[in-house]
């Protein structure tokens, strides 16, 4: 969970593949998959101690575990955190940190324009048990803090959004948070820490969805808290050691593994999606494009001051005179695909596609997805490193019939 391996004044590429628990005895280069439910304890009075925690030390696979470790703190090195603490999915990770942060009678400020299960699971199944919410305006910050209730004990933002790459002012967003003596968690998976890292701009927790850039190849399912030490020792551990939320060895070790390109990755596929944004903003079929790397988009100055490029994730709406039309043309363009994928996911080296508003936001309320900000002719398009031209070739396929 601890960060503290990572040595001081080591630039992010050389943590992202150095940062890790000490090797063991066998001196291995490549860090070790350890794949054991338990372990033999020294002693009887070393086994005591170190299940009450007054001692250092492996005791069962769900408190914790080497190859885990080393995920954590190369994240938290990445993060400029304390520590981290690896959940078996983003959702984990933030279904932890609620349950961890609140009880009933509390309230949280969160963006509407959030991934829909993350404004199911805070605006729905937390409210069964007495935790009130308030969604509001990703980038309006007048909104966040007339939001702000003497009870509020979180604010909850996304940057950017998924899918309509809204950005937040991080920075303004903490102080109202500090002021009101709540904390700011910050959703920072579309960028990571290769192109923005939230604990510079004063969040107090980074919430993660290692299933997508940190594995960064769509092989495993994981997510991650990065906070201060004292939080995570203090209000997730416990949580998670009752609860069982845990990453699995293996899971940890792909993503460890994925973190050593990450920096590579991130700006090779913001490259590509900012070519791509381009080209889709001058095609007649498109209504619009959400990326933040465009001069067009609402937050672009914003996002140049908070983050080194604009991210691998872009949205676009097809033109359409009504939202049934919008869907059907949606659905023409991605059913003609045959080169890229139309799958849910993200973060992914393939190209991936999806519609939003059938998909990641289709279990909410159509006042909810019009809150977002979802429309039925939206296509979110996560850009892998395949070659240029053949990703517009394949769009232009469907989207060059619909002018």
């Amino acid at each position: 969970m601890s960060g503290k391996q990572a040595k001081d004044g080591l630039r992010l590429q050389t943590l992202a593949v150095r940062a890790a628990v000490a090797r063991s005895q066998y001196g291995e280069n490549s860090e070790a998959l350890y794949l054991t439910s338990g372990y033999v304890q020294p002693s009887a009075e070393a086994s005591a101690r170190r299940f009450a925690g007054e001692e250092e030390g492996y005791t069962y696979g769900r408190s914790g575990n080497p190859t885990v470790s080393s995920m954590e703190q190369r994240l938290a090195a990445l993060e400029g955190t304390e520590a981290c603490m690896a959940t078996s999915s983003g959702m984990s990770a933030i279904m932890l940190m609620c349950f961890s942060l609140l009880k009933a009678g509390d309230h949280v400020v969160f963006s509407q324009s959030m991934f829909g299960s993350t404004i199911k699971l805070i605006g729905s199944e937390f409210a069964r048990f007495g935790v009130e919410s308030t969604a509001v305006p990703q980038t309006d910050v007048a909104a966040w803090k007339a939001a702000i209730r003497p009870n509020t004990r979180l604010l909850f933002a996304e940057t950017p959004t998924n899918p309509l790459t809204e950005v937040c002012d991080i920075a303004a967003l903490a102080d109202l948070a500090h002021n009101a003596g709540a904390l700011l968690a910050v959703d920072n998976c579309f960028a990571t820490p290769a192109l923005q890292r939230p604990i510079d701009l004063g969040a107090d927790i980074i919430t993660h969805s290692g299933t997508k850039y940190l594995d960064g190849q769509g092989r495993v399912m994981a997510g991650a808290l990065c906070a201060s030490e004292k939080m995570v020792l203090e209000k997730f551990l416990p949580v998670q050691k009752n609860s069982g939320m845990i990453l699995s060895p293996f899971n940890a070790w792909v993503v460890l593994k994925g973190l050593e390109t990450l920096d590579l990755r991130m700006r090779a596929q913001s490259a590509l999606a900012h070519e791509l944004a381009v080209w889709l903003e001058q095609h007649p079929a498109v209504a619009r494009v959400y990326y933040p790397g465009l001069a067009s988009h609402p937050q672009y100055a914003l996002s140049k001051k908070q983050m080194s490029a604009g991210g691998a994730v872009l949205s676009f709406e097809v033109k359409a005179s009504n939202p049934e039309q919008a869907r059907a043309r949606a659905f023409h363009v991605l059913d003609t695909l045959q080169t890229l994928s139309l799958c849910t996911n993200l973060g992914d080296t393939k190209t991936l596609l999806t519609h939003p508003a059938s998909t990641s936001h289709g279990k909410l309320s159509e006042a909810q997805r019009q809150a977002a900000g979802i429309a039925q002719g939206l296509i979110r398009v996560a850009v892998g490193l395949e070659h240029p031209q053949d990703v517009q070739d394949d769009l232009a396929r469907g989207l060059n019939t619909l002018t």
